[in-house]
C-alpha cells in the first residue's frame, strides 16, 4: 500500500488502470478487477487517509436507503468473499444481524461493511494522496497523466473516474464564503468546530430532504437547547416513493430503457421519479418529527421552527453568526434570521447544464474538450459509462457513479446497481487490455 508522505520520484510511473476515488464505484470495480485478474498494474487514489463511508453523516439509529444485500457484489455474484453477509460472518455478528429483523441496515453498519471490503484491496490504493490534474499524455498521445498531491506523475492506461457527484451549495450560501456554513456531508466536523469556537444556541438546517430530517432529529437529540430552524421551499415533507413498481427503476433493464431515451423524454422521466430518491423522506423520520414536534409543544419548549413555503434571498455574515433574508411565498413577507451555522441538506451536481447541475466534474477540465458532449453541454457517456472522444481514439475513460442524467436512478449515489455497473466495466477495461496494440502511439 502506498502510504502518505513517501518521497516523491521524478519517474512516471504507468499503471494499466488507474482509478480516482476509492469509493463505492471503485471499491465495486476493485472487487470485479480481482474476480477477473486482467491485471495487477491497478491504482487508486483516494484524498482520505483510510476508507470511509458517509463518515459525517453516521447518525445514531439511521439506516441506509436500499436493500442491503444490493451491496458491491452480491446480485451479480451471490457467492463472493466480498458480499454483506460474508461481513457479518467474519465479524461474528450473522445471527444477531437476522435476528434484529431490519428491513435497511444501520448505517454505521453499513460503513463498516464498506470499510471491511476496501481494506482487502490495500495493495492497490495510495491514501492520502489527492488528484490535482488529469490530461492526456504528451508521449503516450492515447493514455492519461495524472499528477497528485505527492508530487507523483502517473501514466493510465485506463481511468476509472469516481471521486463522488460534486455537492450542491445554492447560489446565495455560496456567495458567502464562511466557516459557518457547511454542506451535509461535513456535519460533524463542523458541529464541533463551532462548538469550540463559541456556544452553539442555533442553526438552520436548509431543505427538506431525508438528510434534513435526520439532521434535525440528531441535532435535536443531541443539543436539547439548541434551536434549530428548517428552511424550505415546498409546502410539507414528502413522502419517498417506495412503490414496487416504481423500484423497478433499480433494474438493470431500466437502464437499458432510460440510456435510450432522447434528452427531454430522459429530464420529463427523471422529474416523474424524482420522489424515488430526492427531496423526500422515508414514513418512519417524517413520523418521528411529527412527534417531536408535538412532544416539545406539550413540554412548552418548542426548539425547532419549520420555514416552509419560503426562499432565501440573502445570505451574510457578521460577528455574531449568520444572517439569512427569506420570504415567505403565501404572505409574501420578507424576514430577517440570525443563527449560529448554517447545515446545507441540498443534495449533489449531476450532469447537466440546469442550475443544481454541472456539465462535467471540476476534476476533468483539462479532458473534457476531447470528449464528445450532448445538446445540453454535459458529457456524452456511453452505455458502459465509457466518454466518447471526439476525433482522435483514446484509451477507456470510465465515469463511475456520475451517470444518474444518462443512465437513471441506479447511478450517481445508489449502491443498486454497483455490482452489475462495475462488472461491465471490467469487462470493457478487460477487453482493451486483451486486444490493445503494442505499439506505442507517439503524439
Amino acid at each position: 500500500m502506498h502510504q502518505e508522505g513517501e518521497p516523491v520520484s521524478d519517474i512516471i510511473e504507468e499503471f494499466d488502470v488507474i482509478g480516482i476515488g476509492f469509493g463505492p464505484g471503485n471499491i465495486s470495480l476493485a472487487v470485479s478487477l480481482e474476480e477477473k485478474q486482467t491485471t495487477d498494474s491497478v491504482l487508486f487514489l483516494e484524498s482520505n487517509t483510510a476508507p470511509d463511508w458517509q463518515p459525517e453523516m453516521l447518525l445514531a439509529g439511521s439506516d441506509i436507503q436500499h436493500n442491503p444485500l444490493r451491496d458491491f457484489v452480491t446480485p451479480r455474484n451471490p457467492i463472493s468473499p466480498y458480499g454483506f453477509l460474508s461481513y457479518l460472518k467474519s465479524e461474528n455478528r450473522l445471527f444477531e444481524y437476522l435476528n434484529l429483523g431490519l428491513e435497511f441496515a444501520l448505517r454505521k453498519d453499513y460503513a463498516r461493511y464498506v470499510r471491511w471490503v476496501a481494506r482487502h484491496f490495500d495493495r492497490w490504493v495510495s491514501y492520502g494522496e489527492t488528484v490535482i490534474t488529469i490530461m492526456l499524455d504528451s508521449t503516450f498521445s492515447d493514455r492519461y497523466r495524472i499528477e497528485t498531491s505527492l508530487g507523483r506523475s502517473l501514466r493510465a492506461k485506463v481511468v476509472s473516474f469516481g471521486p463522488g457527484r460534486t455537492p450542491y451549495i445554492p447560489p446565495q450560501f455560496e456567495q458567502c464564503h464562511s466557516s459557518r456554513i457547511v454542506h451535509f456531508t461535513r456535519v460533524t466536523s463542523a458541529l464541533s468546530q463551532w462548538q469550540e469556537e463559541s456556544h452553539l444556541t442555533s442553526v438552520a438546517v436548509i431543505g427538506n430532504s431525508q438528510s434534513a430530517i435526520e439532521l434535525i432529529l440528531d441535532l435535536s437529540s443531541r443539543y436539547p437547547h439548541l434551536r434549530i430552524h428548517n428552511i424550505f421551499r415546498g409546502y410539507s415533507y414528502q413522502l419517498k416513493d417506495v412503490s414496487p413498481f416504481t423500484e423497478h427503476i433499480y433494474f438493470p433493464e431500466f437502464v437499458d430503457e432510460f440510456y435510450q431515451l432522447n434528452i427531454e423524454q430522459q429530464k420529463a422521466l427523471t422529474r416523474e421519479l424524482w420522489r424515488s430518491n430526492y427531496s423526500s423522506a422515508d414514513h418512519d423520520v417524517i413520523k418521528m418529527l411529527y412527534v417531536k414536534l408535538y412532544e416539545q409543544k406539550l413540554d412548552g419548549r418548542e426548539h425547532i421552527t419549520l420555514h416552509n413555503m419560503t426562499d432565501i434571498s440573502q445570505v451574510t455574515e457578521n460577528k455574531s453568526g449568520i444572517e439569512i433574508y427569506y420570504k415567505n411565498k403565501i404572505s409574501d413577507k420578507v424576514r430577517k434570521l440570525q443563527v449560529d451555522g448554517v447545515i446545507l441538506a441540498t443534495g449533489f451536481k449531476n450532469m447537466g447544464n440546469e442550475e443544481n447541475q454541472e456539465r462535467n466534474h471540476p476534476l476533468l477540465f483539462n479532458v473534457a474538450d476531447h470528449f464528445k458532449r450532448r445538446e445540453d453541454g454535459s458529457l456524452h457517456v456511453a452505455r458502459d459509462y465509457c466518454l466518447e472522444s471526439n476525433d482522435k481514439p483514446l484509451s477507456p475513460f470510465f465515469l463511475n457513479g456520475l451517470c444518474e442524467s444518462t443512465h437513471g436512478f441506479g447511478d450517481a449515489g445508489s449502491f443498486s446497481l454497483l455490482s452489475i455497473r462495475s462488472w461491465l466495466i471490467a469487462e470493457k477495461i478487460e477487453h482493451f487490455l486483451t486486444n490493445q496494440v503494442q505499439k506505442p502511439q507517439h503524439g
